[in-house]
């Protein structure tokens, strides 16, 4: 009777005790996992704020931007301050922008609202900061 109790209790504890390891083991993350995925967010990141840069160096967009009294040099320097969904936003309406003039489109004026949009965006974004 000792005995069957003995190891009645041994199983129990052996069944309530793999489900916790069993979780605990299939939700390790890998420092390597963890480090690409690192890389990969700073690579995007990166990749954003060229495109931005990108597209403020544009001779149209300077034009756009000197036309319109906004001040170019500071919205560069901006740049690198952004981050998150503002520099998400930031940088798919850079590349529409530049999608736009390397299609050939000629500047009208959806594009020049554009880049001013943008261009106030980053300003308003260091003014608060």
């Amino acid at each position: 009777m000792q005995r069957s109790r003995t190891v009645l209790g041994a199983t129990l504890a052996v069944l309530l005790c793999a489900p916790v390891a069993w979780a605990q083991q299939s939700h390790v993350v890998t420092s390597r996992a963890l480090d690409q995925a690192v890389q990969q967010r700073v690579s995007q990141e990166q990749a954003d704020r060229d495109a931005i840069r990108g597209i403020l160096q544009n001779p149209a967009v300077r034009d756009v931007a000197a036309r319109a009294g906004l001040p170019i040099d500071k919205a560069e320097s901006a740049v690198s301050t952004l981050q998150g969904d503002e520099l998400r936003q930031a940088a798919n309406q850079a590349r529409q922008i530049d999608a736009q003039l390397a299609g050939g489109d000629t500047i009208v004026l959806s594009t020049t609202t554009i880049i001013i949009i943008i261009l106030l965006i980053i300003l308003l974004i260091v003014a608060l900061k």
